[in-house]
């Protein structure tokens, strides 16, 4: 009985001294009222994703949302495949379309760094090709194209703000753009392939005179081969994926990842979700490496994935101890560099309008007046979307990123995912100065 009564003692002992330092020495996750956010409120966010579920408008959906730095939560909702039932999952690789077009960004901002191009360079003097380029100006009397000869060359400021010349042919119906569905530029086996028979068409504009949602990023992904001396994805895996341990983050999806590959829908006549082929942009069946990676949209990733790369954004180039971008290269890529006169709501991608209060930096759409643009973010906020609803947006103001995932192409039903989460986020943010 005494031998117990002393191991009580020692016990007791044990824990008066010893148990505020094992308290601390407790991993601790931070709650939502720790980084500024009321958890009731976030429950408006929750409603909204889930609804797209429940009416079907979207099969299932990821969203993560952080906050200096910290995860703040991370959600799944639905189904990543609506044929088998299998759940959305917070590591569901997705196809993230255009939001690869701020990672070809970074791509480029560290060949800026090191002196390998610089904004007033001629697009032509890495891509010989496009010496010659011609403007269209009109149709003759038999519907063939008259050209003119631009203005000046195309520099390379122009080709990473959509203002060069260039178009996509999938969202327009001038000749320029019929004549780029009729080529396809998109099926060649390289890069180079693509150049050249972008080389053997005419700008749709007069470089710097329209913003015109373009094939501009794709050619900056042969441009980063050539600087580089590597390939596209190589030189990414190296220098982006591979420092920001983002290993779900590639141009293709290996075996072993495939069940964890979300299932592309579109919406049908009847407004039902049908399951699509790759419906556009490159073509590609993501199991391999493609001969032409097309750096305007032609990477997978997770939630997870893009927010550690919007994170680095954010934190001005680095993250956990890898250095990506200086800070001021960070800050000359997310400036907006539009002019007022392309700002007026002349020019759009769908429902991004160039506007007073929002332009376009490099490779991505920036707010750098937010009331002037009607819009809830703070003051600098980048951000950019996907042709199948992913989107993320990073808010510099408020020290904040969001990501949300989801498998819809863009057309009949497809809903404004970024405008339904931007307002509820905001309406959970009751503590912006923490």
């Amino acid at each position: 009985m005494r031998h117990r009564t002393s191991e009580r003692k020692i016990l007791l002992l044990a824990v008066l001294v010893f148990g505020p330092v094992l308290a601390l020495a407790q991993p601790t996750h931070p709650t939502p009222e720790s980084l500024g956010f009321s958890s009731e409120r976030l429950g408006w966010l929750h409603g909204a994703m889930q609804r797209t579920v429940d009416e079907k408008s979207v099969a299932g959906v990821v969203t993560l949302l952080m906050r200096h730095g910290k995860l703040v939560e991370e959600r799944s909702y639905g189904v990543k495949d609506m044929a088998s039932g299998a759940p959305m999952t917070d590591d569901t690789i997705f196809r993230i379309y255009s939001m690869t077009k701020p990672v070809t960004g970074v791509a480029m901002m560290i060949l800026y760094e090191e002196g390998k191009w610089h904004s007033t360079d001629p697009i032509s003097k890495f891509i010989p090709e496009f010496a010659d380029l011609k403007v269209f100006k009109t149709l003759d009397a038999n519907g063939a194209i008259i050209t003119e000869p631009p203005v000046h060359p195309p520099t390379m400021a122009e080709l990473l703000t959509h203002t060069a010349g260039f178009t996509y042919g999938l969202f327009g119906t001038t000749p320029v753009d019929k004549l780029y569905l009729a080529r396809n530029c998109f099926g060649g086996a390289s890069l180079h392939d693509m150049m050249k028979c972008l080389a053997g068409m005419p700008l749709l504009y007069q470089p710097g005179s329209k913003w015109v949602y373009s094939v501009a990023m794709d050619i900056q992904g042969y441009i980063i081969e050539k600087l580089s001396g590597k390939p596209l994805g190589e030189f990414m895996e190296e220098r982006i994926f591979k420092p920001l341990r983002m290993t779900d983050t590639a141009f293709f999806v290996p075996k072993e990842k495939r069940a964890r590959f979300a299932t592309l829908y579109s919406g049908g006549p009847d407004g039902k979700l049908i399951v699509t082929g790759e419906a556009s942009g490159p073509r590609a069946d993501y199991v391999s490496m493609p001969g032409a990676p097309s750096g305007g949209g032609g990477l997978v990733s997770t939630a997870r994935d893009y927010a550690r790369f919007a994170q680095m954004l954010l934190n001005h180039g680095q993250l956990d101890g890898a250095r990506i971008l200086s800070p001021a290269a960070v800050d000359l890529m997310t400036s907006n560099h539009l002019p007022p006169r392309l700002m007026t709501g002349e020019f759009s991608i769908g429902k991004e309008v160039m506007r007073p209060g929002h332009g376009w930096g490099y490779d991505l759409a920036v707010f750098n007046d937010p009331p002037a643009a009607d819009e809830i973010v703070g003051k600098g906020t980048f951000y950019w979307e996907g042709a199948a609803a992913t989107w993320f947006w990073a808010d510099p103001a408020a020290d904040l990123v969001f990501v949300g995932m989801t498998q819809r192409m863009y057309g009949n039903g497809q809903p404004p995912m970024d405008h339904f989460s931007r307002p509820p986020v905001y309406g959970a943010l009751i503590n912006p100065k923490m």
